[in-house]
């Protein structure tokens, strides 16, 4: 009994000192999560396995449950031994292929209602198992833009409702932001307004690889450099008729000067 004793003791350490046990195997999605997918496009998750020289694949399981709810609705996709390199899955559009290191798993023509949390599970020959998870969601069109001002720090904040992976651009009279007119985040947002006072039309678009959408701020018309000029020469030009006017009224007085004087002469030579 106390040799039992003493070698287990003796015994259960240096197999905690072992490089790889029983027990090294591992599974990791290399998909970054969450997944987006466009409906009718191809779902693709692929997972590599890593496990110790003595361990070996018996079993590959892929499996989904819903993302929210109160009950999971958990669904075997397929089953598949780890030797063969092939395998269908529960209904004709998904397929899984295995490799020494590696499993993917694919549906053609995705749709809502694969939306969910996947898990792959590998199972050794002893029955022990590691499980991978990954969420995948449907990839949304941009829906609701809407625009706002904060005339107190002159910024416009440009939102939209859910779309997926949305990118934002900015336009002022229909043309690109420059730096006269203002400024927009790294995010592309909120644009800050640099210009004083905030005239024109503001526009902010918002898109992704299944459309775009847009909304528009109109503020007070902005003055044009055109219309300004214009005034500009009429003034001048009134000006100018002024004093043309009386350059010639003062050149007239002086004619009537002169023709006074030379009917006066005419006058006294014929008296004298």
């Amino acid at each position: 009994m106390d040799l039992q004793y003493f070698l287990c003791w003796r015994v259960a350490p240096l197999l905690l000192l072992l490089p790889c046990g029983f027990h090294c195997m591992s599974v990791r999605i290399f998909n970054e999560e969450p997944v987006h997918v466009i409906p009718g496009f191809n779902l693709v998750l692929r997972a590599g396995i890593e496990h110790g020289p003595s361990e070996e694949v018996s079993m590959i399981t892929w499996e989904r449950e819903r993302e929210t709810g109160i009950t999971p609705g958990k669904v075997t996709l397929a089953t598949c031994p780890g030797r063969v390199p092939k395998c269908a899955g529960t209904r004709p559009n998904v397929h899984v292929s295995v490799e020494q290191k590696e499993t993917t798993l694919q549906i053609n023509g995705y749709s809502r209602a694969d939306s969910g949390v996947y898990a792959v599970t590998v199972t050794d020959k002893t029955g022990a198992s590691r499980t991978a998870y990954c969420i995948v969601r449907e990839y949304e069109a941009v829906n609701h833009v809407s625009l706002s001002i904060n005339v107190s720090h002159s910024l416009l904040v440009c939102g939209e409702a859910w779309g997926t992976d949305p990118h934002f651009s900015w336009l002022h009279e229909r043309s690109a932001i420059s730096k006269t007119v203002g400024q927009v985040s790294k995010d592309g947002m909120t644009l800050y307004v640099t210009m004083a006072p905030i005239c024109g039309h503001f526009t902010c678009t918002v898109s992704n690889k299944l459309g775009y959408s847009s909304a528009t701020y109109s503020a007070a018309p902005c003055e044009k450099e055109g219309r300004g000029t214009a005034v500009v020469v009429a003034v001048c030009l009134v000006i100018l008729l002024l004093i043309g006017g009386v350059l010639a009224f003062l050149l007239w007085r002086r004619h009537q000067y002169n023709n006074r004087g030379e009917r006066l002469q005419d006058h006294l030579d014929d008296t004298i």
